[in-house]
């Protein structure tokens, strides 16, 4: 991969603390497992919105999968078809919505809400009419992250020949993704107006937050913060999980990403109350060495290691994992 185009994957904002402490608060949690407790063949699947799937890890929307591979976006769909799993397809991508829906697995799509609320309602039809099956909003960016990797290599543009595909509007023309500081609750209110597909709400950190989403109707959300590339400084997401669960109450799901590189991590992080987790980085990383193949290898490798973690602390299915298998290190 081009070194500047791997640093625009792998890079965060600031000094990049919070993308090393969303994998570093893995460091300091400990498993406690349970024994003696009979698990057989474990059950991974996990069911959102109707669909089963064959796994709880989710692939995460990421922007310019063409940079990666040639494959782009639907080589990384093609590889979560065949782990049995969705990929949420960025509103960023570099193919279109209905290019990426040919791989033929269930797909959600990822959504920065425009100010031009016309073009904003014509992509939510464009991505129904595609068979996705729900719409993940981003709500953590009023504005661009400050991300100093790009900023040095001069990063602003996708090389000559590729676009933001889902970008494109009915003269052929392609926008550029605004980010709306007026962005408000009341968005997600026009959002339910329009679809009848679930809501999901992305970058959820504050447990007030999470509560006011379940009394706006939002159908789940996940805890993120952008991998580290918004804000600076953030919490990591496997820090807040555990508070925002509780504000939801079991009322919807709660999904997390961030940080999550062994089952181990999938094990805490549905322990600590996710129903499911989204990975990023490790995908592209996987897209970019093997395409759809290394994808889907990626995705079975996260979850044969998540069923032999659960065999080892004693649960069969995800709903057998619990708070208090999991402990903060002395």
């Amino acid at each position: 991969m081009n070194p500047v185009h791997a640093d625009f994957f792998a890079g965060g904002a600031g000094e990049e603390r919070t993308l090393r402490d969303n994998l570093a608060a893995y460091d300091r949690l400990r498993i406690v497992p349970r024994v003696l407790r009979a698990t057989g063949d474990r059950d991974l699947r996990t069911t959102l919105f109707g669909t089963e799937l064959a796994t709880p890890v989710l692939v995460a929307p990421t922007a310019f999968h063409l940079l990666a591979h040639p494959g782009g976006e639907a080589a990384t769909a093609e590889g979560a078809a065949a782990a049995g799993t969705v990929m949420v397809v960025s509103m960023a991508a570099t193919q279109p919505v209905e290019r990426i829906a040919e791989a033929g697995g269930p797909l959600w799509f990822q959504l920065y809400p425009q100010p031009d609320l016309e073009f904003t309602e014509r992509l939510v039809k464009r991505a129904e009419s595609a068979g996705c099956r729900a719409l993940v909003v981003t709500v953590d960016s009023p504005v661009f992250g400050r991300r100093e990797r790009d900023l040095r290599h001069g990063f602003t543009d996708l090389p000559d020949g590729l676009a933001c595909e889902n970008m494109r509007d009915d003269t052929g023309r392609v926008r550029d993704i605004e980010m709306d500081p007026a962005l408000g609750w009341d968005r997600i209110g026009w959002l339910r107006a329009i679809t009848g597909l679930p809501i999901v709400i992305k970058g959820i950190l504050h447990p007030a937050d999470a509560r006011l989403a379940v009394e706006h109707g939002v159908d789940a959300v996940i805890v993120s913060n952008h991998g580290g590339r918004q804000l600076d400084g953030a919490v990591a997401t496997i820090d807040a999980l555990p508070a925002v669960a509780e504000a939801v109450g079991g009322r919807i799901p709660v999904l997390l990403d961030g940080g999550v590189r062994r089952g181990t991590d999938v094990l805490i992080a549905l322990a600590r109350g996710a129903t499911a987790v989204l990975v990023g980085r490790p995908v592209l990383d996987a897209l970019a060495a093997g395409g759809a193949d290394g994808v889907r290898d990626q995705l079975r490798t996260l979850t044969v290691d998540l069923d032999h973690a659960m065999a080892l602390a004693g649960a069969q299915r995800p709903a057998d994992l619990s708070p208090d298998l999991v402990t903060v290190a002395g």
